[in-house]
């Protein structure tokens, strides 16, 4: 807050006195220091007195205790008057209120002030009477007085509040976007208050939008309410509104992005209101603020997923939990969440040391009381882990630590093997050695029919993991349940389309798009992160538990969403740019392979995926051979023994598809000799 010194109130003065024609800026004139505002108000009940004087002394009344001869020289019981007041301005603090933001709060203040100060008087007055003989006052006086006191300085706060109100809505008419609010409900009209107070003002609210259509004769604060009879963007531009501001806590996902596509189409802003039931500081908060655009997130073709919140807390309550890869993207928001419920211990273990930093200091920011330790380490080192595993005795393990990006991996198969598949493997021996109740590997939509070397590595992963599950599950000397998640791309997550489209949308573009038809299925961070805790929660071993994620989008449609959402013309104002598609990039993902069947559970948004069953010795060898390979980085040798292991990886867009053609050749060849 800015309080002003003498010099700044000589500035403030100098302004005032300067030709009528230049305009007084008042958002430069700070406010004004407490004592200031008190000599205002002590002027004002001396005016006020002055006043009662005036009054009294043109009534006939012989025996006036306030004459004319008090009027301009201060009497002892004008004084005392004064005094009074001013003491009971600082019991109630009537100082320490900013004029321009009075509210009904000051004014009852200022009158307990002043009736304070009548009652306190009255006493005095009646005192005097008994033991001197006469009044000290004239009763009407007083009476007169504290209703002319109370009543100015009232009045002289409303009226700067109204004046200080004038000049900013005035001042931002300019740059004031004309809304209307669609939804009647107790949101609605909380958010509705809060724009009519908020100073300066952003919004110019000209009316509501009822889908029901039954309080259309009604209003509210005023404004009509409209039926919602035609289109949104029809109702917009009859009204002469430029922006709808989505209130209505009913709305469904479908009517939000009917709502959306029409006034983006028809080039009308759209801002999402906050739900104030959800908000947990409702008083302090302010809700204007809280308006934003209509964020591609919110966008997402299905309705949000309602997950078991009590299965989640019984698996991670007082349970010490690790997370690997736990400052990335995934793995913090899965640290957030479990911290969430309140885990005996959090492990977060990544090898990124500056964003494991930043996430501790997250958690230790927002969760004071938990035990919680951050580990720099690397998933390729067994011994590291073991000896982590040794320390902490993790009981469920959320394993989100991977190199995803698809044409990086591409260009370096090796590295995918080390922390894809030998990292995978490390953990999820020491967590069997070290008997963790629960294993959750984090995986992707792209090792189903993989097209590239990222989702074959995911992939050989999933089948360590399967079987690994199958071959102890009924040794009683292990106990470790292995649970496999798999979904698609994470709207906002490191390496998201997202992302890269705000990046360059920022940039002034082209937003680039590998090809015109490319569909991928989406969702947020936190979804995801809440599919895998109830994955973990559900899942008994063995399990792959895919989401329902909707229907898939197209690039090139999220890309246009994106640019008529920061209020731009695709292809006009922002170009888009077809770039070819990338190495090992296909124009579709799936969740399922041909021979996998999937099995319901009790949420109707998750399945489980039946897929083919792996014998462990063969696996464990083959990956072994696999690191071998790998360590001698011979790109072309890595990748075909990923394809020995995983038959349905094709490799797309990439030099590897050379392998593909030769085993093509070699199986055609066999099949001749054996005709």
């Amino acid at each position: 807050m800015k309080i002003l010194n003498s010099r700044n109130i000589k500035e403030a003065i100098k302004q005032v006195l300067k030709s009528s024609k230049k305009r007084i800026d008042f958002k430069n004139i700070g406010y004004l220091p407490r004592w200031l505002i008190l000599c205002f108000d002590m002027f004002i009940c001396f005016v006020a007195w002055i006043l009662t004087s005036v009054i009294i002394d043109n009534i006939n009344i012989s025996d006036l205790s306030i004459s004319s001869q008090s009027i301009f020289g201060l009497s002892p019981s004008a004084g005392l008057i004064l005094i009074t007041n001013l003491l009971f301005f600082i019991f109630f603090r009537t100082y320490a209120g900013l004029i321009r933001h009075s509210t009904f709060v000051d004014a009852v203040k200022f009158f307990l002030a002043s009736l304070a100060t009548l009652i306190t008087l009255l006493v005095v007055n009646y005192s005097h009477l008994i033991f001197r003989g006469n009044n000290l006052f004239l009763i009407p006086g007083l009476f007169i007085y504290f209703a002319m006191s109370f009543s100015a300085l009232l009045l002289f706060r409303v009226l700067v509040k109204q004046v200080f109100e004038a000049y900013f809505d005035n001042a931002a008419k300019d740059d004031q976007i004309t809304v209307m609010i669609y939804g009647i409900d107790s949101n609605a009209i909380a958010i509705s208050n809060a724009l009519k107070v908020e100073r300066p003002t952003r919004y110019k609210l000209i009316g509501f939008i009822d889908k029901k259509g039954k309080n259309q004769s009604k209003e509210i604060l005023g404004l009509p309410i409209i039926h919602l009879k035609r289109k949104i963007s029809v109702i917009l531009r009859a009204y002469g509104a430029n922006a709808i501001i989505l209130a209505d806590q009913s709305i469904t996902q479908e009517e939000r992005i009917k709502i959306v596509d029409d006034c983006l189409e028809h080039n009308f802003k759209v801002f999402r209101a906050p739900i104030v039931s959800d908000m947990e500081d409702k008083e302090n908060v302010n809700l204007a603020k809280q308006i934003q655009n209509v964020q591609i997130e919110d966008l997402l073709e299905r309705e949000p997923i309602v997950l078991n919140n009590k299965l989640i807390a019984k698996e991670l309550y007082k349970r010490r939990i690790l997370v690997t890869g736990g400052a990335g993207s995934i793995g913090s928001e899965i640290a957030r969440q479990v911290a969430n419920y309140k885990p005996e211990k959090l492990i977060i273990l990544d090898q990124a040391e500056t964003p494991l930093y930043q996430i501790q200091m997250e958690i230790k920011s927002n969760f004071p009381d938990l035990d919680f330790e951050a580990v720099v380490a690397d998933v390729r080192y067994k011994e590291k882990l073991d000896n982590i595993f040794e320390i902490y005795k993790p009981q469920v393990v959320y394993h989100a630590a991977a190199y995803k990006h698809v044409p990086l991996m591409e260009d370096n198969p090796s590295q995918a093997i080390f922390v894809n598949v030998m990292g995978t493997k490390n953990v999820a021996d020491v967590a069997l050695k070290h008997k963790a109740d629960k294993f959750v590997l984090v995986s992707t939509d792209k090792a189903v029919n993989p097209s590239n070397v990222m989702g074959a590595s995911k992939r050989i992963a999933e089948i360590y993991v399967q079987t690994l599950q199958e071959a102890f599950k009924k040794d009683n000397r292990y106990v470790t349940n292995y649970v496999t998640t798999r979904f698609g791309n994470v709207l906002g997550s490191n390496g998201s389309v997202v992302p890269l489209f705000r990046r360059q949308l920022a940039e002034g573009g082209p937003l680039t798009i590998t090809h015109p038809d490319i569909i991928r299925y989406f969702m947020t961070i936190p979804e995801a992160c809440q599919l895998v805790l109830e994955a973990g929660a559900m899942g008994h071993g063995g399990e792959i538990y895919i989401f329902d994620m909707g229907e898939a989008v197209k690039i090139i449609d999220l890309a246009k969403k994106i640019i008529k959402l920061a209020g731009f013309v695709p292809n006009k104002d922002i170009e888009i740019k077809i770039i070819g598609l990338r190495p090992g990039e296909k124009l579709y993902e799936e969740l399922l392979n041909d021979k996998s069947t999937t099995l319901p559970t009790y949420n109707e948004k998750i399945m489980i995926a039946r897929a083919e069953m792996y014998d462990y010795d063969e696996v464990n060898n083959n990956i072994k051979e696999l690191i071998e390979s790998a360590a001698q980085f011979d790109k072309v040798a890595v990748v075909k023994r990923m394809k020995a292991i995983v038959p349905e990886y094709k490799s797309m867009n990439s030099s590897y598809e050379e392998l593909d053609k030769k085993e093509k050749e070699k199986d055609t060849s066999v099949k001749l000799q054996d005709k």
